[in-house]
């Protein structure tokens, strides 16, 4: 990588797909600001990366806290070049059971925290100069339906649209912004060593993701090897979102 260290911030990155972008930023050279609501395992975590990285802990649902985070990566590091929007829940609720305190929950964490992070990171972009990169985890639950996730489903499909607008307003400021949608992905030891039937039936890679491969799009999409493509968003499922008819 040429030119000075750059610096990202990575929300979520205590454990699963978190813990592997952050890692795999380190692997790349980066600072990186490993960022989670579970301080004491977002330390841990952090502790067994290779590489400069700095544990910090952070509610993204919190304007406030938030504005600490990158208070302290631009305080620890001197500038932020990139984020990585991670931090969210998977939670499911039949649609006629679902109460209007679930549904906020859930917009809550995965969608609006995704605003609040990216403005304020956008602002220190802009502030510093230089451009910069905003990565957001999206799902293949934001392209099609799903039971059980209409909470879910519409806070990834907003993290999409909002990754095409952010896009849009942000060109000008040399700020790149898209989007990974990982499909179903083995984030741990609660999840089976192969995917349910119906998921793998309309799978053609018919295994479940691992958090690395997810890290790899990640990565790319904050790197400069990324330099012409923004308002995207690259699904990570296997193939998953592109499955029609699978038989014959």
């Amino acid at each position: 990588m040429s030119g000075p260290t750059k610096t990202v911030l990575v929300t979520g990155a205590a454990r699963g797909i978190g813990q592997a972008i952050a890692n795999r930023f380190a692997d790349g050279g980066w600072n990186v600001v490993a960022a989670d609501i579970d301080e004491a395992a977002v330390t841990e975590a952090a502790a067994a990366m290779a590489g400069n990285v700095r544990p910090q802990a952070l509610d993204v649902k919190q304007a406030g806290s938030i504005a600490e985070a990158i208070s302290a990566t631009v305080e620890a590091f001197g500038r932020l070049d990139g984020l990585v929007n991670n931090a969210g829940i998977m939670d499911r609720a039949p649609f006629l059971d679902m109460t209007e305190a679930f549904w906020h929950h859930v917009l809550d964490t995965n969608l609006t925290s995704t605003f609040l992070a990216a403005q304020a990171a956008a602002r220190q972009m802009v502030a510093q100069g230089g451009g910069g990169r905003i990565v957001n985890v999206a799902s293949n639950s934001g392209v099609f339906g799903g039971r059980g996730r209409a909470a879910y489903g519409a806070s990834k499909a907003g993290i999409i649209n909002l990754t095409q607008t952010m896009a849009i307003e942000l060109a000008e400021h040399d700020i790149l912004v898209n989007a990974v949608a990982p499909g179903p992905t083995k984030t741990g030891d609660h999840i089976p060593d192969e995917p349910w039937p119906t998921v793998k039936a309309r799978m053609p890679l018919a295994r479940f993701g691992r958090p690395e491969e997810i890290a790899n799009v990640a990565y790319f999409l904050a790197s400069e090897d990324c330099s012409f493509t923004t308002g995207h968003v690259w699904c990570a499922d296997g193939g998953y979102t592109i499955a029609g008819i699978m038989e014959g």
